[in-house]
């Protein structure tokens, strides 16, 4: 009787439970489908920002997809420019719930590059659009922190140039759209962008500590000598590489917002700078660059036989005059000259003798195959076609003799440098690093033998004459200083300078060539007042030179130089010296 009894009610009790079991059955059957919709709905939105979020698909008036670029490097592989995942702020206008007034003015405060005007203006467009195109994140942590739901923080490919102004004129930079607008991103533009390639560094000839020590001379030289601007460029003498490349002022290609303001007399906006600083002044832009075309010429006269004995003197006593045209001596010496003493006194009315005789002919011929009838050899886009004489006659080639009536860039001089010293051999710079195996183009200028000599009477005008300011201790410094007056209406303009130094380094074995320039010097304390190229160029290579040397592999050494032994003695000195 008791087990009956206990079975049956365990039956009546099953049966009144059956109908709660069933529905808390049904209740989490439903639970776990929203909340298996909840994790594919999060699941779906990671999907959708790793997939869309750098498309800038955030309204009907979002720029096209932008692909990532490939990363440019310097010779010892630090990035130079590479393409990163980089804030920007989006707002959809008729999303905004607060003040927009207010807004705008609490914008200002974080990005004051901006003004509340231009905020405003923005929060009030008909259709939604970009805020900021990059900022940082702590940026965006105040934009956030502002609780405006209509604002986002997408994330987009951006390209960064790491390390700011350096280069900027090389690299260049890429438009709103993301293609190359100036320099190596222009050229290079199919490569970066080639997913098949940009996995791999587009490896750049310049090093870039090289390029910061010429970029910081360059600016301590222009603030000396009140200059304008100042250029320069080293260049290996054997593969024709492009070590360091430099315009001064320059820009942020981080921030490439140009805009027509003025030079000088304003403060240049942060983010916006004159459209001038864009330009490449060593290879697009072409320049009288006076004095330094003298050695060029000595050595085209050495290679013809027109000068066959240096110690022949010429007559410089006084002017030349020619067709209604006078040739004078900046600094006469009153009496005759021979060919050492006319590269060390930089004397015009010498040289335009020397190139007198060595006619219209040659000289030419010797330019042409420096390529100074072409724009400069380079990979660069931005390159200047030189200014050739139009009328070549006899008083033209006496000028041009000395670096007058004819207009190249300085990468044209620096080429023509490393051919004069490097044993005769002119080839193209590059901006590209050479690996083991290339081949490299070059042509026969100089004979080996006018070379030689060429790099003894370089080293003379350094150690004895309008160089000495060059002198780098222990690196054998060897070049010319050259000052002309720029072109003006109706002639020269004689208030204003470009002074050049053209120099290879060290003359007993040379390795590198530098050319500096500076634009429009005005003469300081600090440079004795004076405008010269000796006061203002040459100074700016010293003291590059012993900066840029043991990283390039020059260590110095005053025990060696080059033998100029048997020139010191035809260089005239004053009775009881």
């Amino acid at each position: 009787m008791t087990t009956y009894v206990a079975r049956t009610v365990t039956r009546k009790s099953g049966r009144r439970n059956e109908p709660f079991a069933a529905l808390a059955f049904w209740r989490l059957l439903v639970l776990a489908a929203l909340f298996a919709a909840f994790v594919m709905l999060i699941i779906g939105r990671l999907a959708s920002l790793a997939l869309f979020e750098g498309t800038r698909a955030f309204g009907a008036t979002a720029t096209s997809y932008v692909p990532p670029r490939g990363d440019i490097v310097s010779r010892r592989g630090v990035p130079l420019a590479r393409s990163i995942k980089a804030y920007a702020i989006w707002v959809k206008p008729e999303k905004i719930m607060g003040d927009k007034r207010e807004l705008s003015e609490q914008l200002a405060q974080i990005f004051p590059q901006k003004t509340a005007e231009e905020f405003y203006e923005k929060l009030n467009a008909k259709r939604p659009g970009y805020l900021m195109k990059r900022a940082l994140p702590r940026q965006v942590r105040q934009v956030h922190d502002l609780g405006e739901i209509a604002i986002e923080f997408p994330r987009e490919d951006e390209r960064l140039y790491p390390q700011h102004e350096l280069a900027a004129h090389l690299l260049g930079f890429v438009n709103r759209d993301g293609k190359g607008a100036l320099g190596m991103e222009r050229l290079l533009d199919e490569r970066l962008t080639d997913p098949e390639q940009r996995g791999k560094p587009v490896e750049l000839s310049i090093d870039e500590r090289v390029q910061a020590a010429l970029e910081s001379e360059l600016a301590s030289g222009m603030r000396k000598t009140g200059a304008k601007g100042a250029a320069g460029v080293i260049l290996d003498v054997k593969t024709g590489e492009v070590m360091a490349m430099a315009t001064l002022p320059s820009f942020n290609p981080n921030r490439p917002l140009f805009a027509n303001i003025p030079e000088h007399g304003e403060a240049v906006i942060e983010g916006k700078y004159p459209l001038s600083r864009q330009v490449n002044n060593v290879t697009n832009r072409v320049y009288e660059l006076g004095s330094t075309f003298k050695p060029l010429t000595v050595a085209a006269a050495l290679d013809a036989g027109s000068v066959r004995d240096l110690a022949i003197r010429y007559n410089a006593t006084e002017p030349i005059s020619i067709d209604g045209f006078k040739i004078r001596d900046t600094h006469p010496m009153g009496r005759w000259l021979n060919v050492p003493e006319t590269l060390v006194h930089s004397s015009n009315i010498v040289t335009a003798r020397i190139a007198d005789n060595l006619g219209k002919q040659r000289m030419e011929v010797m330019l042409r195959k420096l390529a100074f009838n072409e724009r400069p050899a380079v990979e660069l886009g931005e390159r200047a076609k030189p200014l050739w004489p139009r009328n070549w006659g006899r008083v033209t080639n006496m000028t041009v003799g000395y670096g007058h009536g004819i207009s190249v860039t300085p990468l044209h001089l620096a080429t023509a440098y490393s051919a004069m010293v490097n044993g005769g051999m002119w080839r193209p710079a590059t901006l590209l690093k050479a690996k083991p195996g290339d081949k490299i183009e070059e042509r026969r200028v100089f004979s080996a033998a006018t070379s030689a000599r060429m790099r003894q009477l370089l080293r003379m005008i350094v150690v004895d004459g309008t160089g000495k300011n060059a002198d780098a201790k222990g690196y054998r410094v060897g070049g010319k200083t050259g000052s002309a007056e720029k072109p003006a209406e109706g002639g020269y303009a004689r208030n204003l300078v470009v002074a050049t130094f053209a120099a290879a380094f060290p003359m007993d074995n040379p390795r590198y060539v530098i050319v500096t320039m500076v634009d429009e010097p005005i003469g300081t304390e600090a440079t004795a007042f004076q405008r010269t190229a000796g006061y203002t160029a040459a100074p700016i290579v010293k003291k590059t030179v012993n900066r840029v040397g043991p990283l390039l592999g020059v260590i110095p050494d005053t025990r060696r130089d080059v033998d100029v032994s048997e020139l010191t003695p035809l260089l005239w000195a004053p009775k009881g010296t």
